[in-house]
C-alpha cells in the first residue's frame, strides 16, 4: 500500500475520532473534534497531490478517496443532525446528492467512462467542510460581532451542493440515456 493510500486510510480512522469526540461530554470536545475534522479534510488534498505528483493513483485510490470524503461529511453532518445543531434536510440534501452522483459514477464506470470532478463539484466539497468547521466551532470568531457565518455558510454549501448535482447530471445526461 503507497503513502497516498495510507494517508486515505487514516482519513477514515479519524472518523470514528472525530465522532467520540464531538458527541462525548468531555472538555474541549468540540473544539478537539473540530480539529480532528480539520486534519482528516486537510489529508483529502494532501493524498491527492502526493498520488498525483508520486505517480501513485491506484484504483483502491480512486475508490477510497472519495468514499472517505463522503464518510467524513456524513459522519459530520449526522453528528450535527443529533446535536440538534442543522436540520435533517440539510443533511439529505446533501447525502442524497452524493449518492445520486456515485451511482451516476457506477453506471459510467460500467460503460467504461469516468466522470471526473468537475469545478462545481470541488466548489461543493469546499463549502460543505467551511460549513462544517464554521458549525463545529459555534461561529467562532464570526459569533463575537453577532455574524451569522454559520447560517450562511450552510445555506451556500447546499445550493452549491444542488447546482453541482444537476450540473453532472445535466453534462452526463448520455450516460442516463443509454439503453
Amino acid at each position: 500500500m503507497n503513502l497516498a493510500n495510507k494517508i486515505t486510510i487514516a482519513r477514515i480512522l479519524l472518523i470514528p475520532l472525530f465522532m467520540v469526540a464531538l458527541l462525548s461530554r468531555i472538555p474541549y470536545g468540540g473544539e478537539i473534534a473540530a480539529f480532528i475534522f480539520i486534519v482528516a479534510a486537510l489529508t483529502d488534498s494532501l493524498d491527492g497531490y502526493i498520488a498525483r505528483k508520486r505517480k501513485m493513483v491506484t484504483n483502491f485510490g480512486k475508490f477510497m478517496d472519495p468514499l472517505a470524503d463522503k464518510l467524513l461529511v456524513s459522519a459530520a453532518l449526522i453528528s450535527l443532525v443529533e446535536m440538534g445543531r442543522i436540520s435533517a434536510w440539510v443533511v439529505f440534501i446533501i447525502i442524497g446528492r452524493e449518492l445520486t452522483i456515485s451511482i451516476l459514477r457506477a453506471v459510467a464506470a460500467s460503460e467504461g467512462l469516468v466522470i471526473a470532478a468537475s469545478w462545481w463539484g470541488k466548489l461543493k466539497t469546499v463549502t460543505q467542510v467551511t460549513a462544517i468547521i464554521i458549525i463545529l466551532l459555534d461561529n467562532f470568531p464570526f459569533e463575537l460581532i453577532g455574524f451569522p457565518a454559520d447560517r450562511i455558510m450552510l445555506g451556500i454549501a447546499v445550493v452549491v451542493t444542488i447546482i453541482s448535482g444537476f450540473d453532472y447530471l445535466k453534462i452526463n445526461k448520455d450516460i442516463l440515456d443509454q439503453k
